[in-house]
């Protein structure tokens, strides 16, 4: 009989846990590396690399079959990942359908395409090989399994029914053929998946990193609640000492430096996990959500909770995670009263409004402030990671948070501002059927 712990090490190393790891919980990665440069890069390299080989392959190493008005269309679709609508936010959903589509074509189906025109020569064979590594290293390697296989499916299938007269492969170099590119494809993978594992690998040491300094900064918190409830408990034995009034107002406000403390640690922690948000389905009431989240809130006075006004004009149900969604309102709610506070604010009623209503048959969820504003020059920014706008205080991390979040939810985030006017962020979500 097995041993219990050897038992245990077959149920933590079992192979149906591992691949239900590593395809369905492992979180996908439509864009490896995402930034606006390497997407502008790659579709300049599609760009002039469709332009330069259409002149190799037909003047300088002549091939049997190549087509100048394919190489423009695929230059024009390397142009598309350099626009600006597109590769401002590559974490947005249009930048990574227009990512994951410009590679589908430009890579299996165009070069598969080419290898069946080219009779399967030795060139295209190389260029086959080369093209299964470049898209294990730019997607996912989900997203490049399946659309290695359904872009060479495509392929196969317009050569079928378009394709010109050439001649089939020899029986004896098709075997050849097959076993260069099954090694091309086993190695993309396997790098593809080794790299996809270190990543996570160093993201669950940099949140673990992060959890044992957030242990060490609640140790001494712990103690200034302590001393707080010491203070009160004091007041509670002498009410008529003269000072009691003060300390008692002494113990209230450190109970409210702790809590306030704590919730920032929470909240950079939250916003840490930037890259691996998993997709909820949880269904939520975006009236109940707000009023949750704004009455729990850890306002640093009662006039900072008396300015902020809830209008709720109608509910609507959306589907998402109601602890990630909850950070997105703490975020913004934060924002808003940092700008209310920059702006010397009375923190007047509604200086804060966060609206929840319906337009266009989709939800709507709006946080406007009185506060300073954001600058012209710095809204198109704000939603970049480590942009902050505070001049150095804060990091950078929570407003890519919220639109992350957002976009997971199927919805998008948008701000309008004007300096020392004021700052509105409208959310948009599909309503859950």
């Amino acid at each position: 009989m097995r041993s219990p712990r050897v038992n245990a090490w077959l149920a933590r190393h079992s192979w149906p846990q591992r691949l239900r790891q590593e395809l369905i919980l492992a979180p996908l990665e439509p864009i490896l590396h995402p930034s606006p440069k390497r997407l502008w890069w790659l579709g300049l390299s599609f760009l002039s690399g469709n332009a330069l080989f259409a002149w190799i392959w037909s003047a300088w190493l002549p091939q049997p079959y190549e087509s100048l008005p394919l190489r423009a269309i695929a230059s024009v679709l390397g142009y598309s990942l350099m626009t600006h609508r597109v590769n401002h936010d590559p974490r947005s959903r249009l930048a990574q359908s227009v990512f994951g589509l410009v590679f589908w074509l430009e890579l299996p189906v165009f070069f598969s395409w080419m290898y069946l025109c080219n009779g399967s020569n030795t060139a295209w064979l190389a260029t086959m090989s080369a093209m299964v590594l470049i898209y294990y290293h730019v997607t996912d390697w989900r997203l490049a399994t399946l659309g290695t296989i359904t872009g060479g499916l495509l392929a196969w299938l317009l050569f079928q029914r378009f394709g010109p007269t050439v001649a089939l492969l020899p029986e004896s170099q098709r075997t050849v053929h097959a076993v260069v590119l099954a090694f091309a494809w086993s190695v993309a993978l396997v790098l593809s998946l080794s790299s996809a594992n270190l990543r996570r690998e160093q993201f669950a040491n940099a949140l673990a990193t992060m959890g044992i300094m957030a242990h060490e900064l609640r140790t001494p918190l712990s103690t200034a609640a302590l001393i707080g409830d010491a203070i009160q408990l004091e007041v509670q034995r002498q009410p008529d000492n003269p000072r009691a009034l003060q300390l008692d107002k002494l113990a209230l406000r450190l109970h409210t430096l702790v809590r306030n403390m704590n919730h920032q640690i929470d909240t950079q922690i939250a916003n840490a996990k930037l890259l691996q948000l998993p997709r909820h389905t949880e269904q939520l009431s975006a009236a109940k959500l707000v009023t949750d989240v704004v009455a729990a809130y850890p306002y640093q006075s009662s006039r900072q909770r008396e300015c902020v006004q809830v209008l709720i004009h109608a509910d609507f149900v959306f589907r998402s995670s109601v602890s990630q969604f909850s950070q997105v309102l703490d975020n913004l709610i934060k924002n808003a009263l940092h700008s209310l506070m920059a702006a010397d604010s009375q923190y007047a009623y509604g200086a804060l409004r966060i609206e929840v209503g319906l337009h266009n048959k989709r939800g709507r969820i709006v946080v406007a402030d009185e506060g300073m504003g954001i600058e012209a020059s710095m809204l198109p920014k704000i939603f970049k990671p480590f942009f902050s706008s505070n001049h150095g205080v804060g990091h950078g991390l929570g407003l890519a948070f919220c639109q992350q979040v957002v976009h997971s939810a199927g919805g998008n985030i948008h701000a309008k501002s004007k300096y020392a006017v004021g700052a509105i962020f409208t959310i948009e979500l599909p309503v859950a059927g």
